[in-house]
């Protein structure tokens, strides 16, 4: 695909286009919850083997709202569409910033594409069933890619209306089906077994369930990357991130709960395993207590829920990449928008490229697209999003400690320290049970090869970071300031302005 004629770019994102519905929606569809209990959760239930995922989606869940209350104050003070990448260069350095920005890339790209092999497996299903046709589904993930492409070059508050309308329809199936597990008990009567903590802390297992909770999250943290089109920044922010976090954690809990009520807590391990593949756990039941028509319709619903997080992913993705070729870390070319869309144009087509390379290698090679095509690359971004939690948390604490700027103690220290410390042990955590997550044997080098690829780019990061401020001194100042470092270089002193970014 050709890029845009050059007249028709310009060089900025599109401003006050956004209130705080669209921007939730771009969160809480990038977690989609039909595509994370019925895919996320339930695959970590057959490959994990262990009941607690509740407790643990609640136990994340309150970590996550802790991390938010400095996150969203970071966001006060910092608008920039490169959200961890910003705050981490400002609160730890511009090196640290840099290497965290290819690891945000990296896990976010994983995330996004691992997307497109759980989409053609269940859209090959959905029609397999409804209409008897069998389509591979990599030609059904390409039609996909080929229609997020050009939502992706289009107006962000087009990408969010086509949001919010799948989420809403999706929200209230959801709910259905909660409602009637939670009436239909199986094993004779409603279990709470599933926040009981010996059901989550089990040994060689607690870090696998951490960090498939912490993927099903994954979403909840785009709000700050779409600051410079929000209007009303510093309101629409704060309220699209707590209520995006605040529907998540309400509707995982219940439904992952409810489902354990349905089976029965000592069923739903092996009720996992029996439909991980097709990812249709959560219909099948449906259509047990509703009839063919509602598990039709949740079917169709997990199809255009899945490529709503494609979309939302894109779009965040994009917006990363726009923001660092904006400030010269990556190729400037990639920094070019839409004159009348607004959108990051350049970096949205790179972002596509991504895509259909992985669908055509995956394909080619012959791997299981729901494996290791979706869960594989889907935990493996999702640790990534770990990691950027834990060190964005740690740069929320040194940016405050330089500056109060008007925040209180709970905001500035309190919140940030005890959701640091907590993701910084999930990390470990995760670490450790890697193998456990992805069902590899002790011996398997994908175990760490896969969760090492981080540190091989945090490292690549810092180095880039430190040849810029060699080589190129004004563009190094440059780095996570995003619009405020184009006002810099109209300032009086810029070298004034620019000490006020850790070195």
């Amino acid at each position: 695909m050709s890029a845009p004629p050059s007249s028709a770019l310009s060089s900025a994102l599109a401003a006050d286009r956004l209130g705080s519905a669209s921007v939730a929606s771009f969160a809480l569809t990038a977690a989609a919850p039909l595509m994370v209990i019925g895919g996320v959760i339930v695959a970590g239930w057959a490959n994990v083997q262990v009941i607690g995922f509740p407790l643990g989606i609640l136990i994340i869940g309150a970590a996550l709202g802790l991390f938010t209350v400095g996150y969203v104050a970071m966001s006060r003070h910092i608008r920039n569409a490169g959200a961890f990448y910003s705050y981490i260069s400002q609160g730890l350095g511009r090196p640290a910033g840099v290497g965290a920005a290819l690891v945000a890339l990296l896990a976010y790209n994983l995330l996004q594409v691992g997307l497109y092999g759980i989409f053609g497996a269940a859209a090959n299903g959905l029609l397999n069933v409804m209409f008897g046709v069998d389509i591979a589904w990599w030609i059904i993930a390409l039609v996909s890619w080929a229609l997020v492409t050009v939502l992706g070059m289009a107006r962000v508050e087009l990408n969010s209306k086509v949001l919010l309308i799948l989420l809403g329809a999706e929200l209230l199936i959801v709910l259905i089906y909660d409602l009637v597990f939670l009436a239909n008990p199986g094993d004779g009567g409603v279990s709470f077994a599933a926040f009981a903590p010996d059901n989550l802390f089990v040994p060689g297992a607690l870090g696998a369930v951490l960090v498939v909770t912490v993927t099903g999250f994954t979403g909840f943290e785009a709000g700050p990357v779409f600051s410079e089109e929000s209007r009303d920044a510093r309101r629409t922010i704060a309220l699209a991130t707590f209520g995006g976090l605040a529907v998540m954690v309400f509707v995982y809990a219940l439904t992952s709960w409810s489902l354990t009520v349905a089976t029965g807590p000592d069923h739903i391990v092996e009720q996992s395993i029996a439909h991980a593949a097709q990812a249709d756990l959560i219909f099948a039941l449906a259509g047990e207590h509703l009839g063919t028509v509602f598990a039709d319709i949740g079917n169709v619903l997990l199809v255009t829920s899945i490529f709503a997080a494609m979309v939302s992913y894109h779009n965040t993705v994009a917006r990363y990449t726009f923001a660092l070729a904006r400030e010269g870390v990556l190729p400037r070319p990639l920094s070019r928008t839409g004159a009348r869309s607004g959108a990051p144009v350049a970096a949205s087509l790179l972002q596509s490229v991504v895509g259909f390379a992985f669908i055509a290698v995956y394909a080619l090679a012959g791997w299981d697209p729901f494996l290791h095509l979706f869960f594989w690359l889907g935990m493996t971004g999702g640790f990534g999003i770990l990691l950027l939690l834990a060190a964005t948390s740690v740069a929320v604490v040194v940016y405050f400690v330089r500056d109060k700027r008007g925040e209180n103690v709970w905001t500035r220290l309190v919140a940030p320290i005890i959701a640091a410390v907590f993701l910084i042990w999930a990390a470990q955590q995760t670490v450790r049970d890697y193998g456990t997550m992805l069902m590899l044997e002790e011996s398997d080098p994908v175990r760490w090869i896969l969760p090492g690829l981080y540190l091989v780019l945090a490292v690549i990061g810092v180095i880039v970071a430190l040849v810029l401020r060699s080589g190129k001194p004004a563009l190094y100042q440059g780095i996570g300031r995003g619009v405020e470092a184009g006002q810099t270089k109209t300032a009086a002193n810029p070298a004034a302005e620019a000490d006020k970014v850790t070195a």
